[in-house]
Parts: structure tokens; C-alpha cells; sequence
């Protein structure tokens, strides 16, 4: 039974009573009951209505302000896509294009009509003005992308533009097969990836290969080298190039530098490989036939090439090379075997005197340990000032009696014993220690000479280095006033060799000595070139005949009157004369005819430790040296 139909028996049953007659009081009861409820019910469904309305009213604006938000939010996306430094751009899985951002219309030089929505993106290709490549993953994309994610794949393709600009693309493969694409202009990044390449293998002096890029290629040299291929490695340096950078500056010396590299590479040309090791070091890798005849012929080729002058602003730099030859496989297997041996070679070429070139042999090796002991053991004697100063009187003829003394430098070796200056003086130059031995010199030689009689002077040897490093004058006149010596009784001897070298820079300081007392003489007068100039350029207050115009005067007529012309030379120009190497009595007596100031030598005695100094002043000279009297 439905439920209206039993409701109505039920309200029926109420208005009717027993005897079937109707109740008005209880019919109006129950009209009045249901118009309640329905009234109820009425009630209700108008306030769910109401809500209803109430809650779609609601709905209706939220969706209206997240219709605006996200139109909103639209517009954001697309500012910052089409705003992006790099292009972006999104295909579906049928490779469709979906989107993409106004950088990657311009990286690719497309228009709005190229990249619709649904073109294809093989259509796309096409339409590049350039060609595309697939490249490994760098580093660079290796820390900013996984090479893989879950299903995820991503690709790196770079694209060689027409117009020459290199664009960067990082694709993401989707699993439904569409792809999400990162496009960048990274054209200056490799030009700056290939400059620094440039740089991290090039000596930006010179413009030549350096040190690495020079290893690098000797070893793939020796990768792809048979048994029986061959190449040379050769090593050069300049002579004397230390000088120009203290005379003349290291902005001359990289002038300097820069011409030799401009000659050597003239002169290899297709022949090799050249580098810049480093300083003024240089290296050959030299490919083809390697016999010793051919390797010599560059080598003399590079030395003929570097003898004229180097030009800097209005004057010329002479400078010389010096070269170490190792052969492949021969002299080593090995890079830096070969280069060691190389560099022995070099050594011992510049050992033997500049220049030359020396071809590695395995005896050269203990020769050279030997070297590297010696200038191990010679720092040693600078800094512990192991060194000390023997004196060989000078004598005056006129006046019958020892005038002054000159200082002549010995080293106690501790192995070797007592070393002649001929054995380590050219090292210490060579190496950068005579300066501070030439310091020390002076300093000893002016404290010893304050302890002698007032009358008494001192002489002291000065090598060409001490006038090109510091300040030669203030050590003078330092080494003076800390021993409180009188200037006039220090005597500074040049080498015409000096002069010869560096007239410029040495002149100015000789004259600067001379004008605060100090006397100068040129010492081994006529073995230079031009000493008639020098003499003329400067009036030296004495010059000092060499040894090798003494030892044949008495068998000589040549030799006699080369002597007397020198003799004569120097009284006419106002200057003491000295003669250096007299041995006998017979040389002795032939000097004091010609009127010779000064004799220095084994006849008078031989250079004596500053202990004797005092005995040598107080004896009586031997008879043999006392001049004849009528």
C-alpha cells in the first residue's frame, strides 16, 4: 500500500467514529494537523531553496574569481615564457608543436605564421636557417640535468646557425612521447670556452705553444711513435738575457722575447713544433729525418738567424743561443726523461761556453750533478761566507817599496779545498750570486785595508753584473764608510770587457765613484777592441798591462815594443801604468827602463793571506827587485 493511501486511512479513522458518523471537531482537528505539517514541510523546502540559492550564488562567484585568477595566472605564464632568456617550446606525442615562447621564434629566426599550434616539428626543421647536431653531454649540462629521470629521457642537440651563432638544446623525452625543449644562444660561451682553451695552452707573450700544450704533444709524439720513427727534442736559451731585463727593463726584455719568437718561428717553420718553456727557455719538437747532420744544420740555421741585432727604439741587443738536443728513442721513451736529458745538454753546452749546442750523453749526467753540487756548496759559502781574500802586493818602482795590495778572492771548497776565482766566479755570474760575493768582497777587502798604513791602497776587481744590478755606487760608499777607509785608498778595477758591453750604464757610475775620491783603473789593458776610444771616453786614472804582453818581452822585439808603446800612451794621457805578470828580474828591469809606474807579480811575491799583509810591508823587498844606482 502507498504511503499517501495509508496516511489518509489513518486521518479518516480520526474524523469517523464507531457508528460511522463524522466528527466535525476532530475533521477540523486533523485539516488543521496536516495544513501544519505541509506548512512545515513548505517551511523547509523554501529555506533548503533558499540555501540552495544561496550556496549557487556563492559557487557562481568563486568561479568567477577563479575564472579571473586564472586568466590571471595565464597571462603570467605567458609573460614569463615569452620574456624567458631561453627559448621553450612543448610537442605532443604525434610531435605537434603546443607551445612555444617568443625566444624561441628569434633563436631560430621564425615567424608567428612558422609556429603555429599543430606544426609538425620535422616541418620545423626545414624551416631553420642552420644544421643540427647531436652532442655528447658536457659537464656543464651534467650538473644541471640528470641524464635520466624515472622514464624520463634527455637529449642535447646543438644547432651551427647560418648567421654563425651556436644555440644549446636541451630536450626532455615524456613517457607519452611528447617532449618539453630548452633552447639557448651560448655562442659566447664557447668563444670564451675556446679562448680559454687558447690561453690554458699558449704563452700569451709570444703567441707560441707553452709548456703544457708542448708536453701534450710530445706525448701523443711518443703514443703514436714506432719503433723505429724518431724525432729530437731541442732546448734552447738565450745567452745573457738576464742582462736586458736589468739594464734595459722587463718590458725590453718581453720585446726582446718577442722578436726571437718571431725568428724561431721563421726559421722552423713546417719543420716542427716551437714553445715558449718558459723566461727565455724555448723547445723544438722536430719530426722528420733525425740524423746529427740535420738536426746541427736547424740548429746553426737558428743561430746564424739570431745573430743580427735586436732592435729596441734606436738601438741594437746582440744575443746568442745555446742548445740541448735529445733524440727519441735513443736518448729515452719517456716525456720527461727526454726532456731532462734535453735539458743536461743544454747545460752542458752552456757550461763549455756560449753559444754552442750539445747532443745528450749519458756521461754529461754526472757532470751535471756534479754542477748542481757546486752551486749547492756556492750558496752555501754566500750565505755562511765561507769565502776569504788573499793580497799580492803592487809596487811602486820609483819610490823602491809595495804602494798598495790587490784583492784576490779564494773559496775554501769543503771537498775541493782552496778554488781559484777562474773556477767559480763564472758560475756564481751565471747563477746570480756575484753581486752579494761582489759585497762581500768589498766590504772585507776596505776593512782589512783600514788596519794597513795610511799610505797604503787596496784594489778590487768588479764584475760587469755588479754595475747592471742595484745601485754599484752606494755599495761602494757603503763598504767605505762601514770600514771608515778613505776613499782615495780604494782602487776600482774594470775590465775593458765591461766597457765593451754596457759603455751606457757603466760610465755614469765610474764617474759617479770618482767624483766622491775613489780611483779607477782599466784592468787587462789591450785584449779588448777599442781601448783607445775607452780611454779617450774616460780618463781612468791607471791602466794595468795584461799578463800575456809581459811574458815575451825579453824574447820579443814585437812584444818590447808593443810594451813601450803602451807605456808611452799611458804617460801621455796622464795615467799610472801597472804591469801585471812580472815573474823575473830580467822582465822587472826592462819594465823600470821604460819608465813603468808599477809592477805587480811573483817577482815581488804571490798573493798572500791578509796575515801576512803586515810582514810583506815590513820586509825589506828582495835585492834582485832593487833598482841599480850608478
Amino acid at each position: 500500500m502507498p504511503q499517501s493511501e495509508a496516511v489518509f486511512i489513518h486521518h479518516c479513522a480520526e474524523v469517523i467514529g464507531a457508528d460511522g458518523s463524522l466528527d466535525p471537531r476532530n475533521l477540523c482537528n486533523v485539516a488543521l494537523k496536516v495544513y501544519r505539517r505541509h506548512s512545515e514541510e513548505i517551511d523547509r523546502a523554501d529555506d533548503a531553496l533558499l540555501a540552495a540559492r544561496t550556496r549557487y550564488v556563492a559557487l557562481m562567484e568563486e568561479m568567477e574569481v577563479l575564472s579571473a585568477d586564472l586568466t590571471s595566472k595565464n597571462h603570467v605564464v605567458e609573460a614569463v615564457l615569452d620574456n624567458l632568456p631561453l627559448g621553450f617550446s612543448i610537442f605532443d606525442k604525434n610531435q605537434q608543436l603546443t607551445i612555444c615562447n617568443d625566444r624561441f621564434r628569434d633563436l631560430f629566426n621564425l615567424d608567428s605564421a612558422d609556429v603555429l599550434t599543430g606544426t609538425s616539428i620535422s616541418k620545423l626543421v626545414e624551416m631553420i636557417p642552420g644544421r643540427e647536431r647531436i652532442v655528447q653531454p658536457t659537464r656543464r649540462s651534467d650538473a644541471r640535468l640528470p641524464v635520466t629521470l624515472d622514464r624520463t629521457k634527455i637529449r642535447r642537440r646543438e644547432w651551427l646557425m647560418d648567421d654563425g651563432r651556436h644555440i644549446e638544446s636541451t630536450v626532455t623525452i615524456l613517457p607519452d612521447g611528447g617532449s618539453v625543449s630548452i633552447h639557448e644562444d651560448v655562442t659566447e660561451e664557447r668563444r670564451a670556452a675556446r679562448h680559454l682553451a687558447y690561453i690554458a695552452h699558449h704563452d700569451p707573450l709570444t703567441g707560441l705553444s707553452n709548456r703544457v700544450r708542448f708536453r701534450e704533444e710530445l706525448d701523443r709524439a711518443l703514443d703514436g711513435s714506432g719503433v723505429t720513427k724518431q724525432f729530437a727534442l731541442i732546448h734552447l736559451d738565450l745567452d745573457n738575457f738576464k742582462s736586458i731585463n736589468n739594464t734595459l727593463g722587463l718590458q725590453a726584455g718581453d720585446q726582446v722575447l718577442q722578436q726571437v719568437a718571431s725568428r724561431l718561428r721563421g726559421t722552423l717553420g713546417q719543420r716542427g713544433m716551437l714553445a715558449r718553456l718558459g723566461s727565455d727557455e724555448f723547445a723544438i719538437l722536430h719530426h722528420g729525418w733525425q740524423e746529427p747532420r740535420a738536426i746541427r744544420m736547424l740548429v746553426d740555421e737558428i743561430s746564424r738567424d739570431m745573430e743580427p741585432p735586436f732592435l729596441l727604439g734606436g738601438c741594437g741587443v746582440e744575443l746568442s743561443v745555446s742548445a740541448g738536443i735529445a733524440v727519441y728513442p735513443e736518448d729515452g721513451s719517456e716525456a720527461g726523461v727526454l726532456l731532462k736529458n734535453a735539458s743536461v745538454a743544454l747545460s752542458q753546452a752552456k757550461a763549455e761556453g756560449r753559444p754552442r749546442h750539445r747532443f745528450f750523453a749519458a756521461e754529461m749526467e754526472a757532470g751535471i750533478r756534479q754542477r748542481h753540487a757546486l752551486e749547492d756548496a756556492l750558496r752555501h759559502a754566500v750565505k755562511n761566507e765561507e769565502f776569504e781574500l788573499h793580497y799580492q802586493p803592487l809596487y811602486d818602482v820609483a819610490l823602491d817599496r809595495i804602494v798598495g795590495f790587490e784583492a784576490l778572492l779564494r773559496w775554501n771548497h769543503p771537498v775541493k779545498g782552496r778554488m781559484s776565482p777562474l773556477e767559480f766566479i763564472p758560475l756564481a755570474e751565471e747563477i746570480g750570486l756575484i753581486t752579494d760575493i761582489g759585497r762581500w768582497v768589498l766590504a772585507q777587502a776596505c776593512k782589512d785595508a783600514a788596519s794597513w798604513p795610511s799610505t797604503i791602497k787596496v784594489a778590487v776587481n768588479v764584475s760587469a753584473i755588479q754595475f747592471r744590478t742595484g745601485d754599484f755606487p752606494s755599495d761602494v760608499m757603503a763598504a767605505v764608510a762601514a770600514a771608515g777607509l778613505s776613499p782615495s785608498r780604494l782602487e776600482i778595477e774594470i775590465t775593458e770587457s765591461v766597457l765593451m758591453q754596457h759603455l751606457e750604464e757603466t760610465v755614469p757610475a765610474l764617474h759617479a765613484l770618482r767624483n766622491r775620491g775613489i780611483r779607477i783603473a782599466m784592468d787587462d789593458f789591450g785584449t779588448g777592441y777599442s781601448s783607445l776610444s775607452y780611454l779617450r771616453s774616460f780618463p781612468f786614472q791607471k791602466i794595468k798591462i795584461d799578463r800575456s804582453f809581459v811574458n815575451d818581452i825579453i824574447d820579443s822585439r814585437e812584444a818590447h815594443a808593443i810594451l813601450r808603446a803602451m807605456i808611452l800612451l799611458g804617460k801621455t794621457l796622464g795615467m799610472r801604468v801597472t804591469a801585471e805578470g812580472v815573474e823575473t828580474e830580467e822582465q822587472f828591469e826592462m819594465l823600470r827602463q821604460e819608465g813603468c809606474d808599477e809592477i805587480q807579480g811573483y817577482f815581488i811575491s804571490p798573493p798572500k793571506p791578509v796575515t801576512e799583509v803586515a810582514r810583506l810591508l815590513s820586509s825589506p823587498v828582495p835585492q834582485s827587485a832593487i833598482p841599480k844606482r850608478a
